[in-house]
């Protein structure tokens, strides 16, 4: 009995060797992995997130080849604005129109060279060019934001402007100034008009009145310029008949299709400036990717 109660007695001995070793173990195992879980958050890989690097990259490329195109519209609209419309510019008394028409035709250079620094951007993962090309839609969003507002607002002035500046071009210039006499008989001739507001308003002008022998168009006796007759032909001014001339005014005319031109370059300029903001959306969303990619 006295054997067994010193045995009962005999303190425990735990090995406490393997189990340090063990929690060694689990700590450094512990400590992998968690080294393992922040290296991860420090270098995303180019398909993490929703949107893998390459798939936005893919749908920039199809954003650059509409805006490369849309830069082709502009400058088609624009260059047949400035060599057929470049005339009557110098019948207006404001700069406006000009200003608007070349502002818009420096978009589309912008948006042409926008669209090839954005694809070498894309192609080659450069980062600053991606910013640069950021930096070019920002300032052709607001370009043609400026010009599209610019077109708009100056759609409602165009006929109180051209009455005002039209009617004292014609009174004052025609037969004196070579480049504004040009433009008026291009503008008659394309119009089908005579006169600024009416055929009569001829008779109260320098041309008609001043009896000068150093005029552009000699008068000759005639009653309006030849550019008002319907089929025109050399002294066909002479007669101021219904039959040989419109009795209509320039004014409303040339205001119609200002307005309607206007309404197609404020369209254009609202209209693709729309598509910039996708185009910046996109671009700084690849900056980013690549930024937590290869830094």
């Amino acid at each position: 009995m006295a054997k067994k109660k010193k045995q009962q007695q005999l303190p425990m001995v735990v090995p406490t060797t393997s189990t340090g070793s063990g929690a060694n173990n689990s700590g450094s195992h512990f400590h992998q992995n968690g080294g393992g879980g922040a290296h991860k958050k420090l270098h995303k890989t180019r398909d993490s997130d929703c949107c893998s690097i390459n798939f936005v990259k893919y749908v920039l490329h199809i954003f650059n080849i509409i805006f490369f195109m849309s830069g082709l519209v502009i400058m088609a609209v624009t260059v047949w604005t400035v060599f057929w419309k470049h005339q009557y510019v110098s019948l207006l008394s404001t700069t406006n129109y000009a200003i608007g028409t070349y502002s818009l035709l420096a978009a589309g250079l912008l948006a042409l060279f926008g669209g090839f620094i954005g694809c070498c951007g894309v192609w080659r993962e450069q980062r600053p060019m991606l910013l640069l090309y950021t930096f070019i839609l920002l300032f052709v969003f607001l370009l043609e934001a400026i010009v599209g507002g610019l077109a708009y607002l100056y759609e409602t002035q165009i006929e109180l402007e051209l009455q005002h500046s039209l009617n004292s071009t014609f009174m004052e210039q025609y037969g004196v100034s070579e480049r504004q006499t040009e433009a008026i008989d291009r503008m008659q001739q394309e119009f089908g008009c005579c006169g600024a507001v009416r055929f009569e308003d001829w008779r109260y002008s320098v041309w008609l009145r001043s009896r000068r022998k150093d005029l552009i168009r000699p008068t000759e006796g005639r009653r309006v310029p030849d550019s008002c007759c319907i089929s025109m032909t050399p002294k066909c001014g002479l007669s101021d008949g219904p039959s040989n001339i419109p009795y209509t005014g320039c004014i409303y005319k040339m205001a119609d299709d200002l307005k309607h031109h206007l309404i197609l370059l404020g369209a254009i300029g609202l209209g693709i400036c729309v598509i910039q903001v996708f185009g910046m959306i996109l671009s700084c969303c690849l900056y980013v990717k690549l930024k937590d990619v290869l830094d």
